[in-house]
């Protein structure tokens, strides 16, 4: 359950022990925005290597929001691509057939 520090209104402000710790998170956010805040931007020769750097970052958080599929689903999905795949062969074979015999009547 949270703890819930209650504060009165006679109080001028609660106890150290009372204030809740923030997150590594919240903590990490802070330091970025105090960074930006600087202006600081890295030597232009750096600049390739952070901008490289930053991608990298951010797409190992993209693929750790990603939800993968398990092993059941997996195949169906397989199966479903190769029934769809086999329906349109079907379709351009028989558009084939139909063309090729259309245009036998015509040329000859």
């Amino acid at each position: 359950m949270a703890h819930v520090t209650r504060i009165k209104a006679h109080d001028s402000a609660p106890a150290p022990a009372d204030i809740p710790k923030k997150p590594k998170k919240e903590k990490k956010k802070e330091k970025q925005q105090k960074a930006k805040s600087t202006g600081k931007k890295p030597f232009i020769l750096f600049r390739p290597f952070v901008a490289f750097g930053r991608y990298l970052k951010n797409s190992w958080r993209e693929l750790r929001q990603v939800r993968w599929p398990n092993r059941k689903v997996t195949w169906k999905m397989v199966l479903a691509v190769f029934v769809y795949t086999a329906i349109v062969i079907a379709f351009l074979v028989a558009l084939d057939i139909l063309f090729d015999w259309l245009f036998s009547l015509i040329l000859k």
